[in-house]
């Protein structure tokens, strides 16, 4: 069996063309997925037995790391460069994914076209989504229903994963599946549920948050000219148009980090089984919801306070290298920084700067952990035990969110999960259209793995 060798490909070789002129995406789908079809299963006949990696022991205690065992199309994460989206990198996504009049950042509908065709989309067509997903956006009674007569007290992550649950009463997969339809055809079902929920969160999340912090009030309402951001923002009760803006970009930037991670191998694995989207999504959100996962960049605030309740608004370098090596000593973490596959520091960090610079580059908590940006990194080199010294993405999205407004911290992982249903629900319609099976690794005892080894 020959082995793949698999080299960084540059991103000019991984560009692809813009998309055709059609607005409607489940065309496109049609003519695209037979196509890929064909690829995939011409690839798995000329190599299906060709090796891509080994397997060792460290690995299978230490979470999986570094296996290759995954198919996952829409993003892939290189150490060095960070995510690519169907071969962009932020920056690129940024520059050419269509935006809001008058906006400078891209539109996550824009990305979502991107995820699941592989296709830069016109205007025209990021337009023809905005209005699909705000047609499609109405929330049944039931679950509004439930949302309201949750007690206040239900973590906000518990009642959206509650909320999307419910919502597997609209599934249209369970309705094609128990129809008897082919499993050729199952991908356009699962399209359906997917942009229906993809539809239907923000106002999900937005009624969670009105329950949650503002009385119930307020709840705006969609407006069908408007972006799928706008809206949300809108429901939430925001109309900042920095705020706008910045949630684009964040929608853009937490929407997908290849497969390997808790919320997205979440989602895969339990659409294997062909539960539908809604109960695929929300089994990827109860992972999302853990600390190691979307609920760092909560951590890395409540870490933030207690460092500025130490040391100031304005500490001297002297000042917060002393606390972080205390951090250090107590056997705790600088939350925000390192990544189990990044080596560099996280570019969804870095735009969020740069976002940072342009609009608030003298408020306190930004210029804070700008200082923390520069002081962390040769501490951590120093300790000799840290792999990667950067700032992550949750290292910065927090502070942004604080600056406009939104204090309640419980509250941010639900817009991460949000924003991760494009990637991962544009993985799940074409795990469905490759027909690929259920997920079943194989697992041994540390018996059979000391036997396996000594033999």
């Amino acid at each position: 069996m020959r082995m793949i060798m698999l080299k960084k490909i540059s991103s000019t070789n991984l560009l692809r063309p813009l998309s055709d002129a059609s607005t409607d995406l489940k065309k496109v789908l049609n003519e695209k997925v037979p196509q890929e079809q064909e690829r995939v299963k011409a690839f798995r006949k000329s190599h299906g037995s060709t090796k891509v990696g080994d397997v060792t022991v460290d690995m299978m205690y230490g979470g999986m790391r570094g296996i290759k065992g995954l198919v996952w199309e829409p993003s892939v994460l290189d150490p060095e460069e960070g995510i690519r989206f169907r071969g962009k990198s932020i920056p690129e996504c940024q520059k050419l994914l269509p935006k809001a009049p008058g906006g400078a950042e891209p539109l996550p509908e824009g990305l979502f076209w991107l995820l699941i065709t592989g296709d830069v989309p016109t205007d025209a067509q990021v337009k023809a989504i905005s209005q699909e997903w705000a047609a499609r956006s109405s929330l049944p009674s039931h679950v509004v229903k439930t949302l309201n007569d949750l007690p206040k007290n239900i973590h906000p992550m518990t009642q959206f994963s509650a909320a999307i649950t419910l919502l597997n009463s609209e599934s249209e997969f369970v309705k094609a599946y128990g129809s008897g339809v082919h499993k050729s055809k199952y991908w356009e079902s699962v399209y359906e549920d997917s942009m229906n929920l993809i539809a239907k969160l923000p106002g999900v999340a937005a009624t969670i948050y009105r329950n949650t912090y503002k009385d119930g009030k307020g709840l705006g309402s969609v407006d069908s000219g408007k972006d799928w951001s706008w809206n949300f923002a809108n429901m939430l009760g925001y109309d900042n148009p920095q705020f706008i803006e910045l949630l684009r970009l964040y929608l853009t930037i937490h929407s997908d980090h290849e497969g390997g991670n808790v919320s997205a191998h979440t989602t895969h694995l339990v659409g294997s089984a062909l539960s539908d989207p809604y109960l695929s999504f929300a089994a990827g959100m109860n992972g999302l919801a853990g600390p190691l996962h979307g609920l760092a960049n909560q951590e890395v605030l409540v870490w933030l306070q207690k460092l500025r309740a130490k040391v100031g608004d304005n500490p001297s370098d002297e000042k917060l290298k002393d606390f972080i090596w205390s951090t250090l000593k107590s056997g705790q973490v600088v939350p925000g920084y390192g990544h189990a596959v990044l080596r560099k520091t996280d570019p969804r960090y870095t735009c969020q700067r740069e976002f940072a610079l342009k609009h608030l580059p003298e408020d306190s908590l930004f210029k804070l952990v700008s200082q923390v940006y520069k002081v962390v990194p040769p501490i951590l080199l120093e300790t000799g035990k840290v792999k990667n010294p950067w700032p992550n993405v949750d290292a910065h999205s927090g502070v942004l969110l604080q600056y406009y407004g939104m204090k309640e911290m419980n509250y941010y992982t639900v817009l991460f999960g949000v924003s991760r249903a494009l990637g991962v629900l544009a993985s799940l319609v074409w795990d469905r259209a490759l027909g690929l099976p259920i997920e079943r690794p194989k697992s041994l005892s540390t018996d059979l793995l000391i036997k396996a080894v000594k033999a």
